[in-house]
């Protein structure tokens, strides 16, 4: 488990390091500069030419010590300074005067093609207003050129907190950013801007992380051993029984795909309560899973009782039937519980829209809810159940995670390119994954691989992490075989057992 953090708490424990721990900031500078080094090196040759442009702040002044640093080992390093220099911060005048004592060529202007490798040190994670003028024309002609461009810390234009372009940015093959992954490197499109990104520790102590309360994570690959244990004298019920309640007649597909994910991730029995003329389609495709069907007389209280875990809602669709499914089930607070796609829509419809904000709509929506609901709406879904428009959603991703976190203990898992998971002030950032998963019946398969590891006893927001990473995973595994464009949602079912084999 790897902390994200924004402009705000990286400023914090910076201030935390130097103040209170005592670590001077230009021991931390002089770390940064290092890796920026040790990066830049693995893809450049002593007869390259590296221009280092530098910002007044100290950004900028990590770059003038990379460049130095560079210039020591025997590469050709020219420094770019497009400002006045007596704006310049105390740390940055101190490193251009020791760049200067060494002969270091520093310019307020130059010619970019004398050059085939660019550091950008313009700006770091506290810029906050567009680039504008000159020095977006700079920028520009960078990103124009046919240039190797290292970013220090954070492509200089991009928000370190939304991930925004503010303005223009520097379009970056590699970033090196310093002690935190910051959110504005994982959201797009500043993950597209970052390029290859590298986490570089500088020295920032574990001690300044916990004062500042970091919040947001995101997993890696070690984060697999979270997975639960398979005990050797278990038997199908002790791995858990879970009831899928989804697709309306002709929509047998999206029962199918989150049972067999379901099944995949390592439940023991698994229930389709379906339409009755999907029976064939189910019992063909998924022989293991039980079958029942809740447009005939059965005893639904009765098969609702039976599960340790209840998925409601793909392909169910919005009929008067599919209401009184979903009423049976919100009254059964007992049983662990994931909402998704029509139970969704079914939610947003009987909500009562006359709130003054989405705020307001969501208080009242977690109050419909049992404890230990997950909601895993994507965003057409979640403009329908807060009321918020949907051009809206991406620019308030940051501060509807925080709302839907805060103070419940309802769990909401965000699904966009980058997927949030939210709940009680914890949120996590998923970073596996790709655009070949934006086609039908992903979405199915995430909730089936949730309800396989809550039935295994994961917790609840647990077991919602971790099946986002793990579908982003089995989507990276699936793409490799079929392409980004041929990738379809069976395809990432079947790459679940080579993920969790790993």
């Amino acid at each position: 488990m790897k902390y994200v953090v924004d402009s705000k708490k990286m400023k914090e424990i910076d201030k935390y390091t130097i103040d209170v721990i005592k670590i001077p900031s230009l021991v931390l500078m002089e770390r940064a500069a290092l890796k920026i080094v040790a990066q830049v090196t693995q893809y450049i040759k002593k007869e390259d030419r590296i221009l280092v442009v530098c910002g007044p702040g100290n950004n900028g002044a990590d770059g003038v010590a990379a460049g130095r640093i560079l210039f020591l080992q025997g590469f050709q390093v020219a420094i770019l300074l497009p400002f006045e220099r007596n704006n310049c911060s105390k740390e940055m005048q101190l490193q251009l005067t020791i760049a200067e004592n060494l002969g270091i060529i520093i310019n307020n202007s130059c010619s970019l093609i004398e050059y085939n490798i660019i550091i950008d040190a313009i700006f770091g994670i506290g810029l906050s207003k567009p680039i504008r003028g000159e020095l977006a024309e700079l920028i520009s002609e960078i990103n124009r050129g046919n240039y190797k461009v290292f970013s220090a810390d954070i492509p200089s234009g991009i928000s370190a907190d939304t991930g925004k372009v503010l303005g223009t940015a520097i379009k970056a093959d590699y970033t090196i950013t310093f002690g935190y992954m910051k959110q504005g490197l994982l959201m797009y499109p500043g993950a597209d801007y970052a390029g290859e990104i590298s986490l570089a520790d500088i020295g920032f102590p574990g001690k300044a992380l916990t004062y500042v309360g970091a919040d947001t994570f995101y997993y890696t690959n070690e984060d697999l051993s979270k997975l639960p244990m398979r005990k050797k004298d278990g038997h199908k019920g002790t791995f858990g029984k879970v009831l899928i309640i989804a697709g309306n007649i002709g929509m047998a597909g999206a029962a199918y795909l989150s049972a067999k994910a379901c099944y995949k991730t390592g439940a023991g029995m698994v229930k389709v309560l379906t339409a009755h003329k999907n029976r064939d389609i189910i019992q063909t495709l998924l022989p293991e899973a039980l079958f029942a069907a809740y447009d005939l007389d059965e005893d639904l209280p009765s098969i609702i009782a039976w599960a340790d875990v209840i998925v409601i809602g793909p392909g169910l669709g919005i009929s008067e039937k599919a209401e009184e499914l979903l009423s049976l089930v919100l009254s059964q607070n007992k049983i662990p519980l994931i909402i998704d796609a029509d139970a969704l829509n079914i939610m947003a419809k009987n909500l009562d829209g006359n709130y003054i904000s989405w705020k307001e709509r969501l208080n009242k929506l977690n109050a419909m809810l049992p404890k230990h609901t997950i909601l895993t709406p994507h965003p057409m879904e979640l403009s329908r159940l807060l009321g918020i428009d949907l051009s809206d959603i991406s620019h308030n991703i940051f501060d509807i995670a925080n709302q839907c976190s805060y103070n419940n203990e309802i769990v909401y898992v965000l699904k966009d390119a980058r997927t949030f998971v939210a709940s009680a002030g914890k949120k996590y950032i998923n970073i596996s994954g790709n655009n070949g998963m934006a086609t039908a019946g992903s979405g199915d398969v995430l909730t089936g691989i949730i309800a396989g590891l809550m039935a295994q006893k994961v917790s609840f927001y647990e077991a919602a992490c971790l099946g986002v990473y793990i579908h982003g995973l089995a989507g990276d595994m699936a793409a490799e075989k079929t392409g980004y464009y041929s990738l379809m949602a069976e395809d990432i079912v079947e790459a679940i057992c080579g993920v969790l084999s790993r």
